[in-house]
């Protein structure tokens, strides 16, 4: 119905002219005394095959329209099959859309380049600082003073913003090196804990890991990084308590804290990029990006990631480990 009172719309001119000829045929008629009938049996033929050619065109440019439909389901650089051309407008029109097409990808070429440009440097320096950051570690080890411990923790403090970055960069990349297998899933586990040992100890928290005896299909070092993050945020958030790591089922990891917990308002925005919250404003040191790339790290490995908490009673943070896309590689 709407295309064809725009149809109708398009072609008034032309219809209106028909009908005021007609109407002067008539009146011209009339005027001179003539026989009406003359003119009218005429005009009525007109009208008749009129009203055919314009049924026809009709269908004609409603072909048309369901071709340009077609094409607004593709992308640009798919754009080909366009209708035949058959007046100058048209012709106009597809070269405007050419010259478009040409300028869109001329941009998204520099565009591309200049964010490849933006990576390979931002990737290149992650890899150099890693350099000092290993050799302050190792100057760092053979002192064993309250200034050492806390350098210590600042610098793995750093080395974690790193391995953000290098995480963040190659989130999007064709070239993310994921490898799929089986793994221990208690391997995995211990193996971010023991990153986070001193902390624990300085900060008098006490660990309650309760062995999964599982096996998961998984990336290793994505999925290590995931739970970092989470025990990280643990133990920044918890002052003083425990914090528990468990399994549930189905093959859920739970990690469990009883820190200070997330504001009703803020829970289902926290894997949101950038948002921090008020936790994360009143400490002035979150960037809103740690549990971001959580949740874009579980969806491309075919997991999910979940958090429960109040205020002052803790907060829970599930990684459902169970999938049906991913296999062993």
């Amino acid at each position: 119905m709407k295309f064809f009172l725009f149809y109708l719309k398009g072609h008034r001119k032309g219809i209106f002219t028909f009908l005021l000829f007609s109407f002067i045929f008539l009146t011209v008629f009339a005027l001179y005394h003539l026989p009406v009938a003359a003119v009218i049996y005429p005009v009525g033929i007109c009208i008749l095959l009129g009203i055919l050619l314009l049924i026809a065109d009709m269908f004609q440019a409603h072909r048309k329209h369901h071709q340009l439909q077609e094409l607004q389901r593709v992308s640009s650089a798919l754009m080909d099959c366009f209708p035949e051309i058959k007046s100058q407008d048209d012709e106009d029109y597809q070269k405007i859309i050419g010259l478009l097409r040409e300028e869109q990808r001329q941009l998204e070429n520099r565009t591309n380049f200049q964010i490849s440009d933006m990576v390979d440097y931002y990737t290149i320096w992650a890899h150099q600082i890693k350099t000092p950051i290993a050799s302050m570690k190792l100057n760092l080890q053979s002192e064993d003073s309250p200034l050492a411990r806390t350098l210590s923790e600042d610098l793995f403090r750093i080395e974690q913003y790193v391995e953000m970055v290098l995480c963040y960069l190659r989130l999007n990349s064709s070239s993310t090196d994921y490898l799929i297998q089986e793994y221990s899933f208690d391997d995995i586990i211990k193996q971010a804990v023991k990153k986070f040992a001193g902390q624990f100890i300085r900060k008098k928290i006490r660990l309650d890991f309760q062995q999964t005896q599982a096996r998961v299909i998984t990336d290793e070092k994505w999925l290590s990084f995931v739970i970092e993050q989470v025990l990280s945020n643990a133990l920044k958030y918890t002052p003083s308590g425990t914090i528990t790591i468990n399994m549930e089922a189905p093959k859920t990891l739970c990690i469990r804290d009883t820190g200070i917990g997330i504001a009703p308002e803020d829970l289902p925005r926290i894997f949101e990029k950038g948002y921090t919250g008020y936790n994360g404003r009143k400490d002035k040191k979150a960037s809103g990006i740690g549990l971001y790339l959580c949740r874009r790290i579980c969806e491309n490995l075919g997991h999910r990631i979940t958090a429960n908490s109040s205020l002052e009673s803790g907060t829970v943070i599930r990684i459902h480990l169970e999938q049906k896309a991913l296999k062993a590689e």
